[in-house]
């Protein structure tokens, strides 16, 4: 067994694959001890990768994006989710949403930041696609997610974008907040979880690694994806204690159903969409080539 440590930046659904891979084997198959660790805050998840404590870093394709030509060079060999996992909560119960009929200029969003910088660029992007200027909507997003859902719940902000989980727990208990949107059915395709490298620290050896890695991330997705999750509740219990069974269940189909997880190499259109709201986002200049930040060759053949 040869290890392959994972330097996280959360533990969430969307991950869920990875976990399955871990707890049903599909990982001690290909010969790999695969272990994960979060640290705190998120962003050590470099100083995981400079002193070669873990062999990849799980989060967004921004960070080697952003990175690229300033500082040190990423390389993202596989990708996890294929959705957004967030969702949009409004203060109503009415039925129909539409965001670009929504009114949501002049509004105030609530977005979280302590984990990265995906949330606010995201929904800025859809905001774009759907013909609203960003610039337009007022954000409170400099604070924590708990927090920000407290505030929420007490009459702050008129949207609150959250983690899918989250939002279908606060809109189950408070009959004053719904869903307005689920991103994961209509955000469209994104390379929202991926897992890159330093990209000096590639050898023959590191891209064998990975491509043992990547063949049980690819089984353990098949798994998911095959399976209802009605039928593995109880793992889910165990993997997420603090979410309600019931509510996993349900969003992990949906998740299944809405294409979350697909295949381990990272999507084309999906990057090439990405690339374009960074440079909107004003992280880059001007949207890099898929194959500058990604290599398919340990996920050839998924």
């Amino acid at each position: 067994m040869e290890s392959f440590h994972v330097s996280a930046t959360g533990h969430s659904l969307n991950y869920l694959p990875e976990y399955i891979a871990h707890r049903h084997e599909f990982f001690k198959d290909q010969g790999l001890n695969v272990t994960a660790t979060i640290p705190s805050p998120w962003d050590k998840v470099l100083d995981d990768l400079a002193t070669g404590t873990a062999a990849a870093a799980l989060g967004g394709i921004w960070v080697p994006t952003m990175y690229r030509n300033r500082a040190t060079s990423y390389t993202a060999f596989a990708q996890l989710a294929n959705r957004c996992p967030l969702a949009l909560l409004k203060r109503s119960r009415n039925k129909g949403f539409g965001l670009a009929s929504s009114g949501m200029a002049g509004c105030t969003v609530l977005m979280k930041s302590s984990n990265g910088a995906s949330v606010g660029l995201f929904f800025k992007m859809l905001l774009r696609e759907h013909g609203i200027d960003p610039n337009s909507v007022h954000y409170v997003q400099d604070l924590d997610g708990a927090m920000l859902a407290k505030l929420f719940q007490g009459g702050m902000g008129d949207y609150f974008v959250v983690d899918n989980v989250t939002a279908r727990v606060m809109a189950a208990r408070d009959p004053d907040i719904s869903i307005a949107m689920e991103m994961v059915t209509d955000g469209g395709v994104i390379p929202w979880s991926v897992y890159y490298t330093e990209t000096a620290s590639i050898t023959p050896a590191v891209l064998d690694k990975q491509r043992r890695f990547c063949t049980a991330l690819g089984s353990a997705m098949d798994w998911v994806v095959r399976h209802d999750a009605g039928l593995y509740k109880d793992e889910l219990a165990e993997i997420f204690p603090a979410a309600p069974v019931e509510v996993l269940v349900e969003l992990t189909n949906i998740y299944r159903c809405d294409g979350m997880w697909t295949t381990p190499s990272v999507t084309c259109d999906g990057f090439e969409r990405w690339q374009q709201n960074l440079v909107d986002g004003c992280l880059i200049q001007e949207p890099f080539a898929y194959e500058a930040i990604v290599t398919n060759g340990p996920t050839a053949g998924h």
